[in-house]
């Protein structure tokens, strides 16, 4: 038998390779690529204290006032959903983002910009449906704008929505305040609203028709706030879904996170659809979700006043931050091994906000 001879300048890794020339869809997955955009090219470019934190909104001192400030993009499709349409998102994905820093959102802007063809019925029902969403959040559309591009150039109906807030005297929410022993609660089910909009752009059946969790979480905060304004931490975990947002989370803080994954909350018909397409619920996406980093002294009292809201009825514990793995998600499966929950490269489903 002649002598085998490995080369390792030959080898080659299944990996996708992230040194790429051009945007691929990865790079807006709220994942790796995401983050490397960021912090490669945009984060140089803008500078500036303010961009540091790299939170779901920016925290600001304006005149003796604290004021959070959120702007995001939303290019869904389909524009209308089981439970929701394009509409509802672009108002709740900022009031969400607002309320992640403890602020209850006062005004938005609101940027279409529409695709030449597009019916003008389909878009007098979004903006319906955003104005009825802006009411129920109780927040005012203040300023806007629209612009128009050549048929074939868009995708009928893009929205962008920037909002401002105020955040509470004494209310300090940032990753960089999560300590060992912090107990991390999630506020429902996970994983809805991915799959819900799989199963329309896919045409799949799961056996039961699962609706959009999108929601705004500003009066959800305010209940845990009333407990306790020494909440540490907040995220809604969107793109990349709770995964994502727990790293993000391990990593700006320094402290490890462990996971009890029997204690995940996934409703049935999410478990059900992620088996049959091998998806992991913890990467789908979430718009109507919250998880949290609070003081273990706290955690009972923050987690009764979850579950007595209706958009926390669901909530649960399901870990805990810790010294070891500084930086890393680990969970604990249900025939006691140990997993890594990593950072997702970019989106398992694009385009669902």
């Amino acid at each position: 038998m002649s002598e085998i001879t490995l080369d390792p300048e030959t080898w080659s890794c299944p990996a996708p390779v992230r040194e790429r020339p051009r945007i691929v869809m990865g790079h807006g997955g709220g994942g790796a690529l995401s983050a490397e955009l960021v912090r490669d090219i945009f984060a140089p470019a803008y500078g500036g204290e303010a961009l540091a934190g790299m939170g779901d909104a920016a925290a600001l001192t304006l005149g003796g006032v604290r004021l959070a400030f959120s702007t995001d993009t939303f290019v869904v499709r389909p524009l209308f959903f089981p439970g929701g349409s394009i509409g509802d998102l672009a108002v709740n994905g900022t009031v969400n983002d607002l309320a992640m820093s403890g602020a209850r959102a006062a005004y938005l802007s609101c940027g279409f910009v529409l695709e030449e063809g597009v019916e003008l019925e389909v878009v007098d029902r979004v903006a319906k449906a955003l104005g009825v969403a802006a009411r129920a959040a109780g927040v005012e559309v203040a300023t806007g704008d629209t612009k128009v591009v050549e048929s074939g150039h868009g995708d009928g109906i893009f929205i962008n929505t920037a909002g401002i807030g105020l955040i509470p005297a004494g209310v300090d929410l940032r990753p960089q305040r999560v300590v060992p022993g912090d107990v991390v609660i999630v506020s429902g089910g996970i994983g809805v609203h991915g799959v819900a909009i799989m199963s329309v752009r896919e045409g799949l059946e799961f056996g039961v028709e699962l609706e959009s969790d999108c929601a705004a979480l500003g009066s959800l905060v305010e209940a845990m706030l009333a407990v306790t304004p020494d909440l540490h931490v907040l995220r809604d975990p969107t793109r990349g879904g709770l995964a994502a947002a727990l790293n993000e989370i391990a990593a700006a803080s320094g402290t490890g996170v462990v996971l009890r994954e029997r204690d995940l909350p996934v409703p049935p018909a999410v478990a059900n659809a992620c088996a049959i397409l091998g998806l992991d619920p913890m990467y789908v996406a979430n718009e109507g979700k919250l998880v949290a980093f609070v003081p273990r002294e706290s955690a009972d009292a923050v987690l009764a006043a979850m579950r007595a809201h209706p958009l926390g009825a669901g909530a649960a514990i399901i870990g805990e931050a810790v010294e070891a793995h500084p930086g890393m998600v680990v969970a604990r499966t249900p025939l006691g091994g140990t997993r890594v929950v990593d950072l997702p490269i970019g989106e398992q489903l694009p385009r669902i906000c």
